[in-house]
């Protein structure tokens, strides 16, 4: 890559519908990189197509992807059943990932991702990324492959160590079988996961894809140099973040010690060496506090390319967040009421997770201690290895005597 055309501004790609494609497309817009999310999208999407409001650019967009059997019959499925948003629905089910899904997951999850990104390029010139978790590991062929069927600029990856990355996007760019491996709890060895094009399309003409470039999020020089030794496993740049970054955090390396809030203390080895990474060659962004011009240049002095942004977007009125809830924290935040925490226990993937402690919400432990414990999306859920032999599924977001049977079981 040239870092004459590197976007100086990456978007953080947040959760679940936050980075939207309203925002991702604002952004690339401007001359930046804009980001969507890839998080559960399938559910997002059958959501959506289930409400009459906003419902018209989605179907545009099913219709213009390339296999149009797929298409068809998701417009047929998910049919609207109400005006808007405004209060609680009952949807139609959708089922959780697992490695034996049904073949209309597949396309779901493959179509949503193409939805997301064409709908962001759209109407302009711009790049766009998708973001996804290393940590949940199932439906992360299917995305890739929807993302690049709309032409996905860069794809962003974190949370884990996404060392496959480059080999999938390079077998999808030429319409090949890509494989990943997919972690199962008390088996020593993975399960090869793949995703063939060719059997997906069922006859349809395959599209030309071109390879969109990868950044590999990362938190620890040991981690760059560990993924840049081998071609295979090399990203095309780095987005180095900070233990401040909101969102998800790497956990602090060596022993785990906790302030008087129970947030986890890091030290110096949790420090990226910088100078030892512009040795590797590749462009690098750095992210977590730096969404000020002064950290910006700062950033361009320790010879990164630019920075990533993600709190700062979160909070602009594009962002996918309840415009009642960035104002109500907004505020707080003005006024000292409200905490952000970096909890070890809040997010089920096991990282530690930014948090306002804010008043109603499930950022307050009172809050959270009431709720009822359910898994109904299930992209968290782990597999693992039963005395019988099966697969099971554990979910952290289920009741916690389930999690104990399930364990002990």
């Amino acid at each position: 890559m040239q870092k004459e055309t590197l976007p100086t501004i990456i978007q953080g790609g947040m959760g679940i519908g936050v980075s939207s494609v309203e925002l991702a497309r604002t952004i690339s817009i401007h001359g930046y990189l804009g980001v969507v999310s890839g998080t559960a999208v399938a559910t997002t999407l059958v959501r959506r197509l289930q409400v009459t409001k906003g419902r018209k650019k989605i179907v545009e967009a099913i219709k213009a992807f390339p296999f149009k059997t797929i298409a068809n019959k998701v417009l047929e499925t998910y049919k609207p059943t109400v005006k808007n948003l405004d209060r609680r629905l009952k949807f139609k089910p959708l089922e959780m990932p697992t490695l034996n899904q049904s073949e209309m997951l597949t396309e779901l999850i493959v179509l949503a991702n193409f939805v997301e990104v064409y709908l962001a390029k759209k109407g302009h010139q711009g790049i766009i990324g998708i973001n996804l978790l290393e940590k949940i590991q199932l439906p992360t062929l299917a995305s890739i492959y929807g993302a690049m069927l709309a032409d996905v600029d860069y794809l962003l990856m974190g949370a884990g160590i996404p060392k496959y990355i480059p080999s999938v996007l390079n077998a999808f760019s030429k319409n090949q079988i890509a494989s990943m491996p997919i972690k199962i709890n008390g088996d020593h060895d993975a399960y090869m996961h793949t995703f063939d094009p060719k059997a997906f399309a069922k006859g349809e003409q395959l599209p030309k894809l071109r390879k969109p470039k990868f950044l590999a999020i990362i938190a620890s020089t040991t981690l760059a140099l560990h993924l840049y030794k081998n071609e295979e496993t090399r990203p095309d740049g780095f987005i180095v973040e900070a233990p401040i970054a909101g969102g998800h955090n790497a956990p602090p390396r060596g022993k785990l010690t906790t302030n008087d809030y129970g947030e986890p203390i890091y030290g110096l080895k949790d420090e990226v060496d910088l100078e030892r990474l512009s040795q590797l060659g590749l462009p690098f962004w750095l992210a977590g506090g730096y969404g000020h011009f002064e950290a910006y240049q700062h950033a361009l002095s320790k010879g990164a390319v630019g920075i990533q942004v993600g709190t700062a977007f979160a909070f602009s009125k594009e962002s996918g967040m309840k415009k009642s809830l960035k104002e109500r924290i907004i505020e707080s935040l003005k006024m000292g009421v409200a905490k952000v925490k970096t909890d070890l226990l809040a997010s089920p993937t096991g990282f530690p997770f930014k948090v306002v402690e804010l008043s109603g919400t499930t950022g307050e432990e009172k809050t959270y201690k009431a709720r009822k414990r359910i898994c109904d999306i299930g992209y968290l859920r782990e597999p693992y290895r039963k005395e019988n032999g099966d697969i099971g599924y554990r979910c952290p977001s289920e009741p916690k005597l389930l999690i104990l049977k399930r364990v002990v079981n």
